[in-house]
């Protein structure tokens, strides 16, 4: 039986959540000043390496080494971007922790500052995330004001200064050097790598960028230890995660389970089986730029990044959506491939002309015009898209494309040469 292990969630429901006192009161913030005063920064880095905490933005790199890449010794400042840009279908768990206990990430913010040596962080927040701005602000404007940010912060000699950054709306700023980009108030077109940000990233100095739920597990990790950490969940792919159900299910929501769990009994359990009574046909797993899992898959897949790798998947930014038997696979993955050509930037020729004849060839299906070589140009159209791009919005379109393609082949079948409205 699955159960919440809430640690990131502890707080969420609390009548004064979001307020510095009731934070102060719950413990917070005594592990950022003693850290401030006795520890190492070194140290720290090895800690979190060793806690076996990965990035939850998607990529799923281990947060610690990433942090060991910053160049010893430089000159230049460093910088720390935290990515609240969310803006992967399916996914809504940041939003719950800036909306819930945002001052349960500022001080997460200021141990990663104190342990890559940076003295300025920037939280990147998408402009639609109206309510989550506004309280993560006004939790900053109260932590200067109680001196946990700014000059000589309780006497440690650690200067922290935290901004608030909002983007536009666009999907592709959740791509790391994007986000860069749009912080300097550029066309936030993705950078090539090498160099990658931690050697030359914002205004080109080293930059660490990390998702908002990564960072919020930092406090939790230093208090703890890594050795409690590396002890939750699947050995490869330790500790909670907030996992985002939507979909075709009785109780949709953000649950905080260990990793390595059945996808099968999250659904059956917390999420409260298929709405309706309905049949499952389908999950993506890990956002919509993840491949979809069939029923069998689904019953014989577990939730860590080893399990999903094994069946050719990813947990990406733990986005479930799942889908019942009325599920038209032809017209979801329609929609989207709309999203994705919507969404590119317009950098790269394979992404800015794939996107959009992928689109138009899974409308000419749709419309019952469809012809029976269009499945084999979809699956190549999407094999010169995938890798040959400066950024991953290419693959994050091809992997759900052509797995619905292989999978479900028969569905398209049906739709090509039908009348016009025949199976929608």
């Amino acid at each position: 039986m699955i159960t919440q292990s809430k640690v990131l969630s502890a707080r969420f429901g609390k009548p004064d959540s979001c307020a510095l006192s009731g934070y102060r009161e719950d413990g917070g913030y005594v592990t950022y000043l003693d850290t401030l005063k006795t520890g190492q920064p070194d140290e720290l880095v090895a800690t979190v390496k060793e806690s076996g905490l990965k990035g939850r933005g998607g990529a799923g790199f281990s947060t610690g080494m990433k942090w060991s890449f910053v160049p010893k010794g430089t000159d230049k400042p460093i910088y720390l971007c935290v990515n609240g840009d969310e803006s992967e279908p399916g996914t809504f768990k940041d939003r719950q922790i800036i909306e819930h206990d945002p001052h349960q990430l500022l001080e997460g913010v200021g141990i990663t500052c104190f342990a890559i040596k940076s003295h300025t962080a920037y939280i990147y927040l998408r402009c639609e995330f109206a309510e989550g701005i506004r309280k993560v602000q006004a939790a900053i404007d109260e932590a200067y004001a109680a001196g946990l940010f700014g000059k000589n912060i309780d006497g440690s000699g650690f200067d922290l200064d935290v901004y608030v950054a909002t983007g536009a709306g666009a999907y592709i700023c959740g791509e790391e050097t994007s986000l860069l980009n749009s912080i300097e108030g550029i066309r936030p077109y993705p950078r090539n790598k090498p160099p990658f940000p931690a050697v030359e990233g914002l205004f080109g100095c080293p930059t660490i960028i990390n998702n908002i739920e990564t960072i919020a597990n930092i406090p939790h990790i230093v208090k703890n230890g890594a050795a409690w950490h590396a002890g939750l969940g699947s050995k490869d792919d330790p500790g909670t995660r907030l996992w985002c159900v939507s979909g075709h299910v009785n109780k949709p929501g953000v649950f905080e389970i260990e990793t390595g769990f059945s996808l099968q009994e999250l659904i059956d359990g917390p999420c409260g089986g298929v709405r309706d009574g309905k049949l499952l046909k389908a999950v993506i797993p890990g956002g919509s730029s993840s491949r979809v899992l069939t029923v069998d898959e689904v019953a014989r897949t577990n939730m860590d990044a080893t399990s999903m790798r094994e069946i050719g998947s990813s947990l990406g930014s733990a986005g479930i959506i799942v889908l019942d038997e009325t599920t038209d696979m032809v017209d979801a993955v329609l929609n989207l491939m709309k999203f994705y050509a919507h969404e590119s930037c317009g950098q790269c020729t394979p992404c800015r002309e794939g996107t959009p004849w992928v689109v138009k060839v899974l409308e000419r299906i749709m419309s019952g015009s469809g012809r029976t070589e269009d499945l084999a140009l979809l699956v190549d159209i999407a094999d010169n898209m995938e890798g040959r791009t400066v950024c991953a919005l290419a693959d994050g379109a091809c992997w759900p494309l052509v797995s619905i393609v292989e999978k479900f082949r028969h569905e398209f079948e049906a739709k090509i040469g039908a009348p016009v409205g025949a199976g929608s």
